[in-house]
């Protein structure tokens, strides 16, 4: 019997494909739940960030772009994670603390996920599915996925493109208009 249920509870749980980021629900560095669904009908940029990493220095350009958008209906979202090196060997409150003394930031952080492996968080699972255009394995921190207004994917960053490149910048006023 608890082998059936294994098996049903792991068919329901393939059966459910989520279809956008606002599917997805995820902790905030501060522990409460915080779906993404709140964030419907926003432009978002979706980001694997660490605080020590040689492109840490990426949040000072992340935090202008921010403040620059915002309030036109942009929003950055960070999730610390510290698959590459060890470059998020902290906690939450760590993390937070580090992020908001050294570059003032204020877009919403998450806690901590993994982006690869075999402990890959959900979220991360249906950012880098290989059968849509910008999936793919991340292949270090600070890689930004640009998600339209309607929940989806529709540009994705690697690590060296910086948050304020012309190409991220022209992204993000096409998907505001």
């Amino acid at each position: 019997m608890k082998k059936l249920m294994c098996v049903v509870l792991g068919m329901s749980a393939s059966l459910f494909a989520a279809s956008n980021v606002y599917d997805f629900t995820l902790n905030s560095i501060d522990g409460k739940a915080s779906p993404l669904a709140e964030y419907k009908g926003k432009v978002v940029m979706i980001v694997n960030v660490a605080s020590k990493c040689g492109f840490t220095p990426q949040y000072k350009e992340l935090e202008a772009v921010y403040e620059k958008y915002q309030s036109q209906g942009f929003v950055i979202l960070g999730f610390p994670a510290n698959n590459f090196g060890g470059q998020e060997p902290g906690s939450n409150e760590e993390i937070k603390t580090f992020c908001s003394r050294t570059y003032s930031v204020k877009f919403p952080m998450y806690s901590k996920i993994s982006v690869k492996g075999a402990d890959i968080a959900p979220l991360y699972q249906f950012l880098t599915d290989p059968a849509s255009k910008t999936g793919g394995e991340i292949k270090w921190n600070f890689t930004k996925f640009l998600v339209g207004k309607d929940g989806k994917v529709i540009a994705r960053f690697e690590t060296p493109v910086k948050p304020d490149a012309p190409e991220v910048i022209s992204a993000i006023e096409k998907a505001l208009k």
